[in-house]
């Protein structure tokens, strides 16, 4: 669901989404993606705000989950570690409301975690407190676009995009259906199975972008995406956006000192931007000099 705002005649000059905008505005957009609370949601902000500085255009957080169906072994490990340092949805809001980031913030996370966070089974207080925090959109893999309806009801009303993830099997009127719930981009996922770096870009990629090169909302890929590379070639293949997501992940686990973290993952942010804007045909800018 496109939700531009139109000048008088003219082409769409704003978005009513903060996610459509960083997408359209900064085409090629960078989407990085960390899990909250790994190790610690102090140094889960330190991350943020490297990953910003990096020149991520959204950033997704993680909200950790015991039973993360659509995720590989790395961000598995990530949750786990998430939740053995005591992370809640209580404490992840918290922290999201200490933010001040240039890219828009997406929390994604598990439809159960949505759905029990009241009091009683219910989507609209999660939402709520997302749009209290500062979030500006939610990602839900487990959420079929056939039952979307509440928490997209719920999401308009306070604002936040919902974005859908896009398999490379998916076509036809199931298509058409997710992507009549989708706002803010379609999370297109570039190939089957979960979560996790790989050497290639795989072929569904093109495909999938050439399925949905109809629809006018920005379309983003992501799963497997980890160099510069990747990005260069998911740009040129016709994509708006590259997600990345367990590359950093790794770059967190394997780093000896959280600030050792917070450096690579600035320096991996710029190099996924450049490589993206290899891919979109810009020049790329040189490196600022060093003091």
């Amino acid at each position: 669901m496109s939700r531009e705002i139109r000048a008088d005649g003219g082409e769409p000059t704003a978005y009513d989404s903060d996610v459509e905008a960083a997408i359209r505005e900064n085409r090629p957009a960078l989407i990085t993606y960390i899990t909250a609370g790994d190790p610690s949601l102090e140094d889960t902000k330190a991350y943020v705000e490297a990953l910003d500085r990096g020149g991520s255009d959204l950033i997704e957080l993680g909200l950790p989950f015991s039973e993360p169906i659509a995720e590989g072994p790395t961000i598995q490990a990530a949750i786990n570690r998430a939740l053995e340092a005591g992370t809640t949805p209580r404490s992840f809001f918290e922290m999201v409301g200490d933010l001040e980031t240039e890219a828009p913030l997406l929390v994604m996370t598990y439809y159960n975690m949505i759905l029990q966070y009241g009091s009683e089974p219910d989507v609209r207080p999660f939402v709520e407190r997302a749009a209290e925090a500062g979030l500006s959109g939610i990602i839900v893999p487990d959420l079929p676009a056939e039952e979307a309806d509440p928490l997209r009801e719920a999401c308009d009303d306070h604002g936040l995009d919902l974005v859908f993830i896009v398999a490379p099997t998916t076509e036809g009127e199931r298509l058409d259906r997710i992507m009549s719930h989708v706002s803010g981009f379609a999370y297109v996922q570039a190939r089957l199975g979960t979560t996790g770096a790989r050497a290639n870009v795989s072929t569904a990629t093109h495909d999938s972008l050439a399925r949905l090169s109809e629809y006018d909302v920005p379309k983003a890929v992501g799963f497997g995406v980890s160099e510069g590379d990747h990005a260069a070639e998911i740009v040129e293949a016709g994509a708006d956006g590259v997600i990345v997501g367990s590359a950093l992940v790794d770059i967190i686990a394997s780093s000896e000192t959280p600030d050792a973290a917070a450096d690579e993952l600035e320096a991996k942010a710029r190099e996924l931007k450049r490589g993206a804007r290899r891919g979109a045909g810009e020049e790329e800018a040189p490196e600022p000099e060093q003091p």
